[in-house]
């Protein structure tokens, strides 16, 4: 079987109450937080899929917080057989070096292009992850810009990674409002060009809760 030329994986956490969306369950309650993260964990693979499937990339689901029947039987429920879909656990540490490790995992199985993205952003839909691939044929690196100073996606390709290796993921405050722009100065250190794409908001605070509801009434 030849080894995928694109990769897409979708970086998710077992949507258990008290364990994901911490920042939102402040607000609404854990049992509520972990619903919605549920719904959103949904939304984001069927996007995810969407854009595998128009862009001939493997989609794969990184999981934490669970073991590995449990997220077969997690990743059966969130998208059904028989579209591709192949799973992986995270590691632990920080945020970087579990990014870190996907994009090494992805270039080392012959893969020319990964992206990576979170799984809680409300208004993702397939055409942006589809930009993404198409901005890493001609830039090394490319960036989802999020509303609170951080971003919703990175992708590199080959070249850009071998580049940077780990040094543009290393020192950074991850869930600081200067997770972009330091990211943006690294790069620039690196003499990496840049792609951003459109900004997304995640959905961290009740204040954004209720247009998401509304337009999530349709979701299983």
């Amino acid at each position: 079987m030849r080894a995928a030329r694109r990769q897409l994986v979708v970086l998710a956490r077992w949507p258990a109450p008290g364990r994901c969306k911490r920042r939102l369950a402040a607000g609404c309650g854990n049992g509520r937080a972990a619903a919605i993260q549920k719904r959103l964990s949904w939304h984001t693979l069927h996007s995810a899929a969407a854009a595998a499937h128009r862009a001939d990339a493997q989609l794969v689901l990184a999981a934490a917080g669970l073991g590995p029947r449990a997220l077969r039987r997690w990743a059966r429920q969130l998208l059904p057989p028989p579209t591709p879909l192949a799973l992986q656990q995270q590691a632990g540490g920080s945020l970087g070096c579990r990014m870190q490790r996907q994009l090494q995992r992805g270039f080392a199985a012959g893969c020319e292009q990964v992206v990576l993205i979170g799984s809680d952003l409300p208004t993702l839909n397939p055409t942006d992850l589809q930009d993404a691939f198409v901005q890493l044929e001609h830039t090394p690196l490319v960036l989802g810009p999020a509303s609170d100073g951080g971003y919703w996606l990175i992708g590199l390709n080959r070249s850009g990674f071998a580049r940077c290796g780990a040094a543009l993921m290393s020192g950074i405050a991850w869930g600081s409002d200067q997770v972009l722009a330091t990211t943006l100065a690294r790069a620039s250190s690196l003499q990496l060009p840049v792609a951003l794409l459109r900004e997304h908001s995640d959905l961290d605070r009740q204040s954004a809760l209720e247009p998401w509801l509304l337009r999530a009434r349709h979701q299983p």
